[in-house]
């Protein structure tokens, strides 16, 4: 197992490629991993929050996701594991979350993100045995492109109607997805792709000067983050499990595959490296680490593309970068104070801030469409697209008894059927 952590060093010259197996000296290795801890920490902390979760144990969770990935494809994968957008949706759905302070169904949503991580495994080891072929027959762009944007499209109503809670409230949304925008557009360098982090930390500063300095809504709470400690331990959950809220969370690990696959994909073509041998590893090595995240009252997890496009602008693929990135990550996961300054942040400015997240995954979906070339002149294609958009959005819902699949659950499930019983009718 030692030998893993055997990189050959290099030293740093512009434009060359650092390896997977080899590293830069350690104090730039460590800068490296700072770097790669901050293009992972506005999304890792934002899911967590928007879900009810405990932001503390989703970084720490992040961490030992990270070392866990690691070890299981043996130090030949460059990713960060970090909190999966994929399943706020259905966590919401199933666990009743209203969209501010914490999920009192916290436990019952954790069962769920167990048992996808479970399926997720189960997946991974099947493509070990026979390799990715039949995970791009069942599931072909036109059908993970349209379960993605459905993903953010259903989450909507969410900051929308329950993170405003009057006038001031949905102007300051405005504020925040207007500060995220310009950032986006107008910045240069790290703090473009740290444009959600930024253009959060530009509104809560508007926020504060506009509540707690000219008294125009409610005034910011500081006193939390003064009185918590500087480290302590946090506060575990434990996974209840329950029937309903396992079958609506458990089919995220579709998504997880097709987003695994695709992150892959990418780091192969950067690296030069031929990654499909480990594939069905690193499915194994997310769906593990889903598995100890959701049991310690976690997020579930995902490989990262903001860390891929970190990779991509620095040239650096050195799996030693993301080891130190995750001891950084478990650090400020035992940092109750880190945790009280996460839960100050305004809830409208959040919501606005949860407005260009879940745009960003809609626009998503779309981007595998247009990269894939699908061509929606075959009605096939059309079809799929068209019925799986609208059930997901509009929150179709199907009832089994005392069970109901909702409407992402029900997109992703009628995307993939519907693609399998269109391709037979057509070949019949």
């Amino acid at each position: 197992m030692s030998g893993i952590f055997q990189w050959r060093e290099v030293q740093a010259t512009e434009g060359a490629v650092v390896a997977p197996d080899e590293r830069l000296p350690w104090p730039q290795t460590a800068a490296m991993g700072v770097q790669h801890v901050i293009a992972m920490f506005g999304a890792t902390v934002l899911a967590p929050i928007l879900m009810g979760f405990n932001p503390n144990i989703a970084i720490l969770m992040s961490g030992v996701g990270t070392l866990l990935f690691f070890f299981i494809t043996g130090g030949r994968v460059p990713s960060y594991l970090g909190s999966s957008f994929a399943f706020i949706g259905v966590v919401i759905a199933a666990s009743g979350y209203a969209g501010s302070g914490p999920n009192a169904n916290l436990a019952v949503a954790l069962g769920g993100i167990v048992a996808c991580g479970v399926l997720y495994i189960l997946i991974g080891l099947l493509v070990q045995a026979i390799g990715t072929g039949w995970i791009e027959r069942f599931m072909p762009p036109v059908v993970t492109g349209a379960v993605v944007a459905v993903i953010g499209l259903n989450l909507a109503n969410v900051p929308i109607k329950n993170m405003a809670a009057n006038n001031f409230d949905a102007w300051m949304q405005a504020v925040t997805f207007l500060c995220v925008g310009l950032v986006a557009v107008f910045a240069r360098g790290m703090v473009q792709r740290l444009l959600i982090l930024v253009g959060l930390i530009l509104a809560t500063v508007v926020y504060a000067a506009l509540t707690n300095g000219l008294g125009l809504g409610k005034p910011m709470d500081l006193s939390g983050i003064a009185n918590a400690a500087w480290f302590g331990l946090p506060v575990f959950t434990a996974p209840v499990f329950t029937g309903s809220a396992m079958l609506l969370i458990a089919p995220v690990a579709i998504i997880l595959v097709a987003e695994n696959l695709g992150h892959l994909k990418a780091v192969t073509a950067m690296t030069g490296r031929n990654l499909d041998p480990l594939m069905g590893r690193a499915f194994i090595a997310d769906g593990v680490a889903t598995v100890v995240s959701g049991s310690a009252g976690g997020t579930g997890v995902t490989t990262y593309a903001e860390n891929i496009g970190v990779m991509a602008a620095t040239r650096i693929y050195s799996t030693a970068v993301f080891v130190v990135a995750a001891l950084i990550a478990l650090v400020l996961g035992f940092s109750p104070k880190f945790g009280a300054l996460i839960q100050a942040i305004p809830l409208p400015v959040m919501g606005g801030v949860s407005i260009v997240v879940f745009g960003l995954i809609a626009v998503a979906g779309a981007k595998i469409w247009v990269d894939n070339k699908v061509d929606f002149s075959q009605n096939r294609n059309l079809i799929v697209a068209a019925i799986t958009l609208i059930i997901g959005t509009g929150d179709f819902t199907l009832k089994f008894g005392q069970f109901a699949l909702g409407g992402i659950g029900t997109a992703t499930f009628g995307a993939i059927i519907l693609w399998a019983l269109l391709g037979r009718a057509r070949n019949a």
